[in-house]
C-alpha cells in the first residue's frame, strides 16, 4: 500500500522480528506498559506471537515512519537493559545492541548483492553490523537477518534495508517460520518416565509404559530369525498392541 506525502512516497511494511524471551519481555515490560508506549508513540502496529516458546515472532506493520520510530524505541530499549546489566558488572566493552529480522529467503540474494557488495556499502554506510544467515530457519523458506551496533546505527541499516525489500519483492510463496515450543527434557529412572519442569521431574505416565515396553522387547530382530518378531512368537501366534498418547514434542524424537 503506498501514499503521497509530503516528503515522497510513504509505504506501509510488515517487518518481522525474532526475539528470546527476555528480549520479548523487555519491550512488553511490566503489565504491558512498556510496549504500550511504544504503540501509541509510533503508530505502528506490533504483535508478539503466543505460545511457551523460547523464541518469539515480533510483527511490526505501518507506515515506514511509524516503523522506524518503533524500532528506535526497541534500538534505544535493548540499550538500556545493557546499560543497566553493566552497573555491577566487571565488563569494561559495552556489547552492541542486535536485533534479528526475519526475512524471506528470495530476498536476501538482493540484500547480500553481487558478490556482497549491497551488504558490504549498508555496513559502510550505516556503521552497523549485518549478517545474513546461510540456512533458512526449520520449517520455512524465511533467514535469519542479523543486525547489530548503537541503535542510530541499527535504525539507518533498518532502513536501507527496507528499501531494498521494496525494490526487490519476495518471489512465490513464503512459508514463514514459527517457534516451536521447548520440549521438556525426559529422564528415566527406576523403570518411570519423568519430564523436568523447572527444578521438578513430573511423571510422565505415556513415556513410562512406552520405556517399560522398549525395556521387555528387543529393538532387532535375533540373527536367523527370517521373520520379524519377538521370541517365542511365529507368524501364526496373535500379538498384542499397546495404544500410546505421546505429546507433540516427544513424538519427534522417538519416530527419529
Amino acid at each position: 500500500d503506498t501514499k503521497v506525502t509530503e516528503g515522497g512516497l510513504n509505504v506501509t511494511l510488515t517487518i518481522r522480528l525474532l526475539m528470546h524471551g527476555k528480549e520479548v519481555g523487555s519491550i512488553i515490560g511490566k503489565k504491558g506498559e512498556t510496549v504500550k508506549k511504544m504503540r501509541e508513540e509510533s503508530g505502528a502496529r506490533i504483535n508478539i506471537s503466543e505460545g511457551s516458546c523460547p523464541e518469539r515472532i515480533v510483527t511490526i506493520t505501518g507506515p515506514t515512519d511509524a516503523i522506524f520510530k518503533a524500532f528506535s524505541m526497541i534500538a534505544l530499549k535493548f540499550e538500556e537493559d545493557i546499560n543497566a546489566s553493566m552497573t555491577n558488572s566487571t565488563v569494561t566493552s559495552k556489547p552492541p545492541v542486535t536485533l534479528r529480522l526475519v526475512v524471506p529467503a528470495s530476498q536476501c540474494g538482493s540484500l547480500i548483492g553481487k558478490g556482497g557488495s549491497k551488504i558490504k556499502e549498508i555496513r559502510e554506510s550505516t556503521g552497523a553490523q549485518v549478517q545474513v544467515a546461510g540456512d533458512m530457519l526449520p520449517n520455512s523458506t524465511e533467514r535469519a537477518v542479523t543486525i547489530s551496533g548503537t541503535p542510530d546505527a541499527i535504525i539507518q541499516c533498518v532502513k536501507q534495508i527496507c528499501v531494498v525489500m521494496l525494490e526487490s519483492p519476495p518471489k512465490g510463496a513464503t512459508i514463514p517460520y514459527r517457534p516451536k515450543p521447548a520440549s521438556a527434557p525426559i529422564i528415566f529412572a527406576g523403570g518411570q518416565a519423568f519430564t523436568i519442569q523447572g527444578q521438578y521431574a513430573i511423571p510422565h505416565p505415556d513415556l513410562t509404559k512406552l520405556h517399560q515396553l522398549a525395556m521387555q522387547h528387543p529393538p532387532f530382530t535375533p540373527l536367523g530369525q527370517t521373520t520379524p518378531g519377538f521370541p517365542g512368537l511365529d507368524a501364526t501366534t496373535p500379538t498384542s498392541s499397546h495404544e500410546l498418547t505421546i505429546p507433540n514434542d516427544v513424538s519427534g524424537p522417538i519416530v527419529g
